[in-house]
């Protein structure tokens, strides 16, 4: 039986904003994995019990998705496979 969908849940560790004064927006977030109990727990124990560490970093350069992401909160991220692909 193969896993179509995963959900797991990260953090923001950082926003490390980058670039030079009146130059366009840029900033590194970077996430990690919320694992076992962290927060609110149940919605971790099911993928984190086999995937306890990991990172995603990216380089964004589009204001309001800079402003989306607040050091400390949790995201779910999900992984669906791309028909065709």
């Amino acid at each position: 039986m193969s896993v179509r969908n995963v959900r797991a849940k990260f953090f923001v560790s950082e926003v490390r904003h980058v670039g030079t004064p009146a130059t366009d927006p840029f900033a590194v977030v970077t996430l990690l994995p919320v694992f076992s109990t962290y927060g609110d727990g149940k919605a971790n124990e099911s993928w984190s019990k086999h995937t306890p560490s990991g990172k995603i970093e990216m380089n964004i350069t589009n204001p309001d998705a800079i402003d989306a992401f607040d050091v400390g909160k949790a995201y779910f991220v999900d992984f669906t496979p791309v028909e065709g692909a």
